[in-house]
């Protein structure tokens, strides 16, 4: 619940409190406001219960906070029935960057020949088509 206050800020809070409160009044403060978050806790779980019971058996499993967006996703993507964990060990994307590059600076990658071109290079480079003599471009009727 408090687990980003640092401890100037714990100590900040705890001058404040005793200012506000005072040091006699201090300790019944801190009884009630604890007992208030205990009832807030036994509401909040007999709340669940009640909603678990009343969807019955088949969603026993259901847990609150899969309600969460983040955490819904990141158990989806945990799931090993999708395949995600295979894929995403499967790409390293400093090698494929490395071979882009390699392939727009016109290095060889590695050294074993690709069928994709002679020498083992893929020629990314944008040839124009030198069209026949006989034809002609095409006409869209609509775009005149």
């Amino acid at each position: 619940m408090f687990n980003d206050i640092g401890p100037l800020e714990l100590v900040t809070l705890i001058v404040l409190a005793v200012l506000i409160f005072g040091p006699e009044k201090l300790p019944k403060v801190i009884q009630d406001v604890t007992r208030t978050i205990r009832k807030i806790r036994d509401f909040s779980e007999s709340a669940k219960q009640d909603i678990r019971q009343e969807l019955g058996p088949e969603f026993k499993d259901f847990e609150f906070e899969d309600l969460n967006p983040k955490a819904f996703i990141r158990k989806q993507l945990d799931n090993d029935d999708l395949g995600l964990k295979e894929i995403r060990n499967g790409f390293d994307l400093k090698k494929e960057m490395a071979e882009v590059t390699d392939a727009v600076h016109g290095r060889d990658a590695d050294p074993s020949p690709s069928p994709a071109a002679p020498g083992g290079r893929v020629d990314m480079t944008k040839k124009p088509e030198t069209p026949a003599a006989d034809d002609r471009p095409p006409f869209d009727m609509d775009a005149t």
